[in-house]
């Protein structure tokens, strides 16, 4: 009983530490655009509050919670705008590693959408396959008596 106390005051007084390690391990690169990526949210962040938390750092252009389309849950993840660099870098340092509705959250610079390369064509049709024999088969639908 005397181990787990200790263990769990251990826990609690590093938190910090903890928190400090991970922020800095997670901000490593340079932002290059006012978009930020953030990702770690809980299934209960909206759009209001993510722009709730995000406002204090500069002017807001958007701020979106990424949804399932089935469901209408948040992923986890989610997108922040800013009108300059500056302003998402300050929210950037402010809001990275940070609780957000109970969860840790990261924020990291957001990527440019790359883009998908097109569908394969869809295979043939059984029946205008050749088949092992090099013979092609053409199947009947229904009886022909």
């Amino acid at each position: 009983m005397a181990f787990a106390s200790s263990f769990r005051r251990a826990l609690s007084s590093g938190s910090s530490i903890l928190k400090s390690q991970l922020g800095s391990i997670r901000y490593n690169s340079t932002l290059t655009s006012p978009r930020l990526f953030v990702s770690g949210l809980s299934r209960l962040t909206t759009d209001e509050k993510l722009k709730e938390a995000f406002a204090p750092f500069g002017q807001l252009v958007y701020s979106k919670v990424i949804t399932d389309r089935a469901t209408g849950r948040s992923k986890g993840f989610g997108f922040v705008s800013y009108t300059s660099i500056e302003e998402a870098e300050r929210a950037r340092e402010g809001m990275n590693a940070k609780y957000l509705d109970g969860w840790v959250i990261f924020v990291d610079p957001a990527k440019s959408r790359e883009a998908r390369p097109p569908p394969p064509p869809p295979p043939p049709y059984p029946e205008q396959q050749p088949s092992e024999m090099g013979f092609r088969t053409n199947k009947t639908i229904g009886w022909s008596g």
